[in-house]
């Protein structure tokens, strides 16, 4: 059992007000949960809505007396959850914690009724990345004095593994390809028959399966909700009310363009990735999703563990030039990468970026092993000592 890295800061938050814990089905919030019950309380009470003893004892309000810790799990699918989580909480915020762990985007599912606000702290779990497997502790005292000098290197199979199985728990540990497909298969099976089904009103979950067939494929390039609405024969607004609901489920994420007010830059089309890379056909592809894994990891850590108001971009001229990513403190561009699977030569987009914005830290991450030089004012390094230097 690994300790997962949010498990302190949830610890810590607890004290004082509920802890959400959104992200993908079987990335580890229910696992992380019952071991901050088992490690640090007396009591811990685990509730699943899906579960339909469970379902029964939240709607007549038949909680465990006698629980310093409370976990709803899933409990989002629950049309007045939120009214109802608020009362626990303020009923028993002096005897019991409360944990909420769900699938969806959280964030999204409490809106309307009471207000939750100021009663919680929210936090997205991610897949396993480079530097939670070496158990590496990324601390922050002053941002713009990250020291990015000291990347150490890491272990070269995690790395492989990492790129083969992707970061979620249950096949990353196996490490076997078979488990894998069969886990793929299922894990999108429940996704649209199960989770949305019992939170969206989406009539066609055919339709909805072909959509997830579809979008790896898409991984890297720039989204066309036009072009998806005619490979699907929707119209525009059901195929962009897809994409959105498959985001708020966390099957995939989109980063958008970062704009500059010197530069005639992109303003609108994203970019789009998949929270589980492993269904990435394409080397490339893949390797480009990995990394902006990692960097939305890093990003995420950064807001909803240590409060800086951190983004992740691309960006891209209307000439065409583009680098794969932009990380944003502030509004304010702080990192510039571009990965290339083995091109050591400075790419000329960076170079040319660089020449026009000032940008603390720029990176052109490199598939070949051992490498790490400077040239030009951008560090070319291997990706895996890049991602195993985040979080």
């Amino acid at each position: 059992m690994k300790e997962r890295y949010l498990l302190a800061n949830v610890k810590a938050d607890l004290k004082n007000k509920m802890v959400f814990i959104g992200g993908p089905r079987q990335v580890g919030k229910t696992t992380m949960s019952k071991v901050v019950g088992k490690n640090y309380f007396k009591k811990s009470a685990y509730l699943n809505w899906d579960n339909y003893d469970d379902r029964k004892m939240i709607e007549k309000n038949d909680l465990p007396a006698d629980s310093d810790l409370i976990i709803f799990d899933e409990i989002h699918k629950y049309r007045r959850w939120k009214n109802y989580v608020k009362g626990v909480f303020d009923k028993n915020k002096e005897n019991s914690k409360i944990i909420v762990t769900g699938s969806a985007r959280l964030d999204l599912y409490r809106r309307g009724g009471d207000s939750l606000l100021g009663r919680y702290h929210y936090y997205r779990l991610h897949p396993f990345s480079l530097a939670e497997l070496a158990e590496r502790k990324f601390t922050v005292k002053v941002l713009n004095k990250i020291n990015f000098p000291e990347l150490k290197p890491v272990d070269v199979k995690n790395f492989s593994d990492l790129l083969t199985f992707g970061g979620f728990p249950e096949v990353f540990l196996k490490k076997n390809k078979n488990d894998l497909r069969r886990w793929h298969n299922q894990r999108k099976e429940l996704l649209v028959k199960q989770d949305i089904r019992d939170v969206e009103t989406i009539r066609d979950l055919s339709g909805l399966q072909i959509l997830v067939d579809i979008l790896p494929e898409k991984v890297g390039s720039l989204l066309s909700i036009n072009n998806l609405r005619s490979d699907l024969e929707i119209n525009h607004k059901t195929a962009a009310l897809w994409v959105d609901v498959l985001e708020n489920f966390y099957y995939h994420f989109r980063i958008y363009p970062f704009t500059f007010s010197k530069i005639k830059s992109l303003r609108k089309a994203a970019k789009l990735y998949l929270w589980d890379w492993s269904q990435v056909e394409d080397p490339g592809s893949r390797l480009e999703n990995m990394t902006a894994s990692h960097l939305l990891k890093f990003v995420h850590f950064l807001h909803d563990a240590k409060g800086y108001q951190a983004e992740l971009f691309f960006w891209r001229d209307l000439e065409g030039r583009e680098v794969d990513f932009i990380v944003a403190i502030d509004k304010k561009p702080w990192l510039a990468i571009e990965v290339k699977s083995s091109q050591k030569e400075v790419s000329k987009n960076l170079l040319y970026l660089g020449a026009k914005i000032n940008i603390p830290f720029k990176f052109q991450l490199v598939s070949d092993k051992n490498i790490d030089i400077m040239s030009k004012g951008v560090r070319v390094i291997s990706v895996d000592k890049f991602l195993g230097g985040l979080v």
